[in-house]
């Protein structure tokens, strides 16, 4: 493993894997991923946990947010695990240029924070951010997901969804009803209710007694129809929109 902050300097500040003009071309089906955190150490542990897995590759690390966009940018990660709070630019602000750069749809952000369910993760949630996970989270649980945020699937556990919806929904903004909400059928309307609660495909599958397969079919065409990148992003417009109440069913 290279020392930690190993690499090219920027602006005095250190990156690794510096980009390079028209990004690259993916040849096979390993896990790209960048790194973007403002401690070297951390950016080293990361690096070094995630390289010894078979099918994962560290494209680049990054000390600001603003860094992270620009190697987001270069590289065009499938996944690129965030920080919150870093100078020069936040990660929610680096998440939010993310998701709203065409040109980065297959990039999924994962917010890595010390705090817990605290404001600045529904902020990056609400900015584009597949979910997010704890510093302190037990490596083979970061493994599962990084290759689960690289899917698209369903990066938040049920538990950790429920705790989510518990928190978030407390002090939801105003709502309004997206565009393309009035276009979801009838089953595409329960299933995102479903995962708005916290309910995994097998578990929406056996509530509706449909197939997993369908259920995540259902998944897709409503987070097609809504604009959601991902099933974060549903789940957040659930609430926000009123599809489903706290304690309540869907609309």
């Amino acid at each position: 493993m290279s020392a930690p902050g190993a690499g090219g300097r920027t602006g005095g500040r250190s990156v690794r894997d510096a980009p390079e003009p028209g990004g690259e071309a993916r040849t096979d089906g390993t896990i790209r991923v960048l790194v973007v955190d403002d401690q070297a150490l951390m950016r080293a542990g990361f690096r070094a946990l995630l390289e010894a897995e078979d099918g994962i590759e560290v494209v680049g690390e990054a000390a600001d947010g603003a860094q992270g966009v620009a190697l987001a940018r270069a590289h065009v990660p499938d996944v690129a695990l965030v920080d919150v709070q870093m100078p020069v630019m936040t990660g929610i602000e680096a998440t939010r240029r993310i998701a709203d750069d065409p040109a980065l749809a297959s990039v999924h952000v994962v917010i890595l924070t010390n705090y817990g369910l605290d404001e600045y993760v529904f902020d990056a949630l609400r900015a584009g951010a597949a979910g997010f996970l704890l510093k302190d989270t037990e490596p083979a649980e970061l493994l599962r997901a990084v290759r689960v945020a690289a899917s698209g699937d369903a990066l938040l556990s049920p538990a950790i969804t429920r705790r989510l919806i518990g928190e978030f929904v407390s002090r939801p903004p105003d709502r309004a009803t997206p565009t393309g909400f009035e276009t979801l059928t009838r089953r595409e309307r329960e299933v995102t209710a479903l995962a708005a609660r916290g309910l995994s495909n097998e578990e929406i599958a056996d509530h509706m007694v449909i197939s997993p397969y369908t259920a995540k079919t259902h998944i897709s065409r409503a987070m097609t129809k809504l604009g959601a990148r991902d099933r974060a992003q549903l789940v957040v417009f659930a609430y926000e929109s009123g599809l489903v109440t706290p304690g309540g069913g869907a609309r």
